[in-house]
């Protein structure tokens, strides 16, 4: 079973889906206009859109002067759990390196 990060990661591999969550990085907006900013058609922004809901990056809600307008908004939650994971990453990453220069500077 995927886990979060899981989920998160195969959303964002699609570069469309990562152009619609620099989008809506700056502001909460319409489905009209996000597909406007990526240059997608309706139908495909709606296919982008419904894999970031399912992987939790994305909402969307209503407003109530018209049930018929989406807006959709980035959920925080998913990229702080990836960010979280990529700094952990790092600190291994620079644990090896710092050993593996250590143990160069100790054969020269």
């Amino acid at each position: 079973m995927p886990t979060s990060l899981d989920r998160t990661l195969a959303a964002l591999a699609d570069p469309h889906r990562r152009r619609i969550v620099e989008v809506l990085r700056d502001r909460p907006c319409r489905a009209g206009e996000i597909a406007q900013a990526v240059g997608l058609t309706p139908a495909a922004l709606s296919r982008h859109l419904r894999t970031l809901k399912a992987s939790a990056l994305v909402e969307e809600s209503h407003p109530e002067f018209d049930a018929r307008v989406r807006i959709y908004t980035l959920r925080p939650a998913p990229m702080s759990e990836l960010k979280t994971w990529l700094d952990e990453i790092e600190k291994l990453w620079a644990t090896k390196l710092l050993a593996f220069k250590d143990h160069v500077e100790r054969q020269a």
